[in-house]
């Protein structure tokens, strides 16, 4: 199974790029959006995924690894196969993540080859996986922010309710010189 590639371009196409490593040409399905950055002839890597069927064996390149994660997310809910995957690629990543966690189907459907079934479908499978994922970035993010706070402060918010990305989420806009657990406190009541 190939997982990663590195070399040069040697051919850009509508679908893709002939990426030539070890005197070996290799056919890498990429984004419209990778493939408007990319240029013959020029060195570029990409993280793999190797799909493998009866009469095809297709290669799917990113530019990073919660790329590849995301699609292979993608590409596990049913309806939606690898070519559909990289329709949705061709729009920011971010945008459609949003899309997902605020259940917008009509901007997920404006996507070719997407109606409201798979919209649907997309936003209920994968809603929960990148709620979680922005919550564990959220929390590495602002964990220093967190050691540098009054915890009673903390405690006393979740103790009111509060889940902790929302706790981050405010406190991270709160100016530097509000130290106190009372100050933290009023502070993220009238800001929340």
């Amino acid at each position: 199974m190939i997982a990663y590639l590195k070399g040069k371009i040697l051919k850009k196409t509508d679908r893709g790029i002939i990426l030539s490593t070890g005197n070996i040409g290799y056919f890498v399905h990429i984004s419209s959006s990778i493939l408007e950055t990319k240029k013959d002839s020029e060195e570029a890597e990409f993280f793999i995924h190797s799909h493998i069927r009866e009469d095809a064996f297709d290669l799917y390149g990113f530019g990073t690894w919660n790329e590849l994660n995301f699609f292979k997310d993608l590409i596990s809910i049913n309806g939606v196969g690898p070519k559909l995957a990289m329709e949705i690629f061709s729009l920011p990543i971010e945008k459609i993540k949003s899309a997902i966690i605020n259940e917008d189907t009509d901007f997920i459907c404006e996507i070719r080859g997407i109606g409201q079934k798979t919209a649907k479908r997309i936003v209920l499978e994968l809603k929960s996986k990148i709620e979680k994922e922005n919550v564990e970035n959220l929390d590495s993010s602002y964990n220093k922010e967190f050691k540098n706070l009054n915890s009673d402060a903390v405690e006393a918010l979740s103790r009111l309710g509060y889940d902790r990305k929302q706790i981050t989420q405010t406190i991270r806009t709160m100016p530097k010189d509000i130290t106190k657990a009372e100050e933290i406190i009023t502070y993220f009541l009238k800001n929340v």
